[in-house]
């Protein structure tokens, strides 16, 4: 059985759903990857848009509660915003609890394409850390 990773934030419609893409794309032959909120919502449709960008289809996420996981073990979970790093439940196991602060793309008002690039930014970000910590597992 290969180890699990969790990816947490609030909403689970954003951040932590391109970071689930973004883990599956690069470790997804070693590690089960899954994301989660602390206050689930919807899938961003930006963040669908910016991830096939890269060929990452993340078009079938949905929004999970970080209850659906409270039985799960995780060798790592990666909170990628402080109100998620904050409110974290204790999840059974030999966890690794890694945060990653990223700014909320959803925050950004303005016509599609402003979003659109925070969005990209934010994905990039986000990439750029995984990448790293895919190489160095």
């Amino acid at each position: 059985m290969k180890p699990s990773i969790l990816v947490l934030c609030t909403g689970n419609s954003a951040r932590s759903q391109m970071g689930e893409g973004l883990f599956r794309h690069y470790l997804g032959d070693r590690f089960d990857v899954h994301s989660a909120g602390t206050r689930p919502s919807l899938v961003r449709p930006e963040a669908i848009a910016v991830m096939a960008e890269l060929g990452i289809d993340i078009s079938n996420h949905r929004s999970k509660s970080v209850d659906e996981f409270l039985s799960h073990e995780f060798r790592y979970v990666f909170t990628v915003c402080d109100n998620a790093k904050e409110s974290c439940p204790i999840l059974p196991g030999k966890v690794e609890r890694i945060h990653w602060s990223f700014e909320d793309p959803a925050a950004v008002d303005g016509p599609e394409e402003v979003r659109r690039a925070a969005f990209r930014r934010i994905r990039d970000q986000i990439r750029e850390r995984v990448e790293g910590f895919a190489k160095a597992v």
